[in-house]
């Protein structure tokens, strides 16, 4: 992830009969014009990088994907497991990379962020890139934590609710983009995250976090770091 491919006419014609488009859908999904569309793909003239990114967020944005030796496919939907500190680095380095490339809000029920800070190898690396991909303007950070939590170290790039306590375990998630991640603390080895990478998973669990960020007060400033 975090490579841009460009796609051939080809692909896009082909991303298109896959998707059940005519020219106008994509030009109206992308933001283009027909003729534009057209150019692009008889590749009748150099397009321009925005050109082909609108493109190429239109297909994604329905699931479909460009991939290499002039190939189109939708998406594989699945799940990939993070067990131990050392996958739970790569868990945080996937987060970067597919907010770095698709950017979109990041909704997270938190455990207690100590737990965090016991095995993430380098949390100043994690939160300095995090804050790098807030100032893009794209991305956004949530996170629900226990009452009278005072370690909100996300407080630089993220907004922060309180629930009571009663209502958290040492499990949290995250939702972002056509993720949900599922993350524990209780597994041995510790942490142990699945990533179900579904749209339809990631999606019911947002809105169920909207309503309870709805419930949620606001931590005292002395709480935020």
């Amino acid at each position: 992830m975090g490579v841009f491919m460009t796609p051939s006419g080809k692909q896009i014609r082909a991303a298109r009969s896959l998707a059940g488009w005519e020219r106008t859908d994509l030009a109206k999904k992308a933001r283009l014009s027909s003729v534009t569309v057209r150019y692009v793909e008889n590749e009748t003239n150099s397009a321009k990088k925005e050109t082909i990114e609108k493109i190429v967020e239109a297909f994604s944005d329905i699931g479909i994907e460009f991939t290499e030796n002039d190939g189109v496919r939708r998406r594989p939907e699945g799940i990939e497991v993070f067990e131990g500190a050392k996958r739970f680095d790569d868990f945080y380095e996937f987060i970067y990379e597919y907010l770095k490339r698709y950017g979109g809000a990041v909704c997270i029920g938190s455990s207690d962020a100590r737990l965090y800070a016991k095995y993430r190898s380098d949390p100043e690396l994690h939160r300095s890139r995090m804050r790098d991909l807030v100032k893009r303007g794209d991305v956004s950070f949530r996170i629900i934590a226990e009452e009278g939590d005072y370690q909100l170290t996300a407080s630089s790039y993220s907004k922060y609710k309180w629930l009571p306590k009663e209502l958290f375990a040492p499990t949290s998630f995250y939702a972002f983009g056509e993720c949900l991640a599922l993350v524990s603390f209780v597994h041995e080895p510790s942490p142990y995250v699945v990533l179900i990478k579904s749209g339809p998973f990631a999606e019911a669990y947002r809105q169920a976090f909207y309503i309870a960020w709805e419930k949620g007060q606001d931590p005292p400033p002395s709480a935020l770091k």
